[in-house]
């Protein structure tokens, strides 16, 4: 039987008065964890008092989300186009470094078409280079160490995670995931998604030993752009590029 106490009662009813959602999430006594709410823009922070990292994790600045979401716009330029089909993009940064900002571990964009593999999304993409690096000079973690790693790592994605790679940031145990642009907002552009949040997958992994923070919508006016060219002729290119002869924008 679900027990709520008296503080997770008044916090659940003051949410939906305010017609906020509620994450699906219960803790291993079956009773409502009213840390584990899903709340609104821009600071939709999932906060897990119980892992005792959620201070340090709702210290971070706005300022700083925006700063490796633009980070994740420009990787798009740098490893692909300025105006790729599929214009996803991703940052892994380690905000327990010294610098303010945190360090950027390493950087991807989706690669399915490019190398053939239609797993290669942005997300598991930039895992994956992240493995190689943190295995490489000048970290040369072992295996194990590297698993470990993720742990204090926070992932920033220009788009919010499908099923699959929202699952694989969870089996990771990345402290944070920040994404810009929605499911939600994809499909209403015309992408072809699997209708499943990243907040139900997350909400649906409580048995993992790792809690992960998800945060939403961060810099959305600046990531949807980037995915609303591709089925509306009529949306301008992104900078650096024109609409070629077949209608898709290329770069100059």
């Amino acid at each position: 039987m679900v027990r709520l106490h008296v503080v997770e009662c008044l916090s659940f009813f003051f949410l939906l008065a305010l017609g906020l959602p509620v994450a699906q999430a219960t803790s291993s006594h079956n009773h409502l964890d009213v840390s584990r709410l899903l709340l609104l823009n821009p600071s939709n922070l999932q906060f897990n008092h119980e892992n005792g990292n959620a201070g340090q994790r709702s210290r971070i600045p706005l300022s700083t989300r925006e700063h490796w979401m633009r980070r994740a716009n420009a990787a798009l330029a740098e490893l692909s186009s300025p105006c790729p089909f599929a214009a996803f993009a991703t940052v892994i940064v380690n905000h327990t470094d010294t610098d303010s900002l945190g360090e950027a571990v390493c950087v991807g964009v989706n690669s399915g078409s490019s190398l053939g593999n239609p797993t290669l999304h942005g997300e598991i993409a930039t895992i994956d280079r992240c493995s190689e690096t943190l295995q490489s000079p000048p970290y040369s973690l072992t295996p194990a160490e590297t698993l470990r790693a993720f742990r204090d790592f926070t992932l920033y994605t220009n788009g919010e995670p499908c099923p699959m790679c929202a699952s694989a940031i969870r089996w990771a145990g990345f402290r944070e995931c920040v994404f810009g642009t929605s499911i939600e907002t994809l499909i209403r552009l015309g992408w072809n998604q699997i209708d499943v949040r990243s907040s139900e997958i997350f909400s649906r992994s409580s048995r993992l030993p790792t809690e992960t923070t998800l945060i939403s919508d961060v810099l959305a006016a600046e990531t949807d752009p980037f995915f609303s060219w591709q089925f509306d002729s009529d949306f301008p290119c992104p900078e650096g590029c024109i609409r070629g002869e077949s209608g898709r924008c290329v770069p100059v």
